[in-house]
């Protein structure tokens, strides 16, 4: 079973990410943590990494600041070396679409092979418009 973020406005998907495995996501944030936080997650990013990951939402309100936090961290996450730590899915991915990350921030992508956190930004981007939450489903 995966995880999947999304935005919803009634019964109707405004858009949504195929995380990955809910051990994907956790490696993404195991890997923030190292890097950037000391290894004491959630010691600077606590929206993002103190969020359990299998159910609930980030709420508007929260929007901003994981907003922020996810530019501190992409940006930042361009400073390191690739994660060399893929599993299988992700190793056949890169293989088949000749892909091959150049930095920490090129190692977390989506289902789709689109930039996680550049698509967790759109989906924020969504949901501040639309006044709306993300969900973890």
């Amino acid at each position: 079973m995966g995880l999947y973020l999304t935005v919803f406005d009634g019964d109707e998907e405004i858009d949504g990410i195929g995380v990955g495995r809910y051990a994907d996501f956790e490696h993404f944030r195991d890997s923030i943590a190292g890097a950037l936080e000391g290894g004491v997650k959630g010691s600077r990013f606590p929206i993002l990494m103190l969020h359990s990951d299998c159910d609930g939402e980030w709420p508007v309100a929260a929007l901003a600041d994981l907003k922020r936090e996810l530019i501190e961290i992409r940006d930042e996450l361009r400073e390191f070396p690739p994660d060399p730590a893929f599993d299988s899915w992700r190793l056949q991915f890169l293989a088949t679409n000749g892909i091959t990350p150049k930095t920490l921030m090129d190692s977390f992508f989506d289902i789709d092979g689109n930039l996680l956190i550049d698509r967790i930004l759109e989906l924020i981007a969504i949901g501040t418009d639309r006044r709306l939450p993300i969900l973890f489903q």
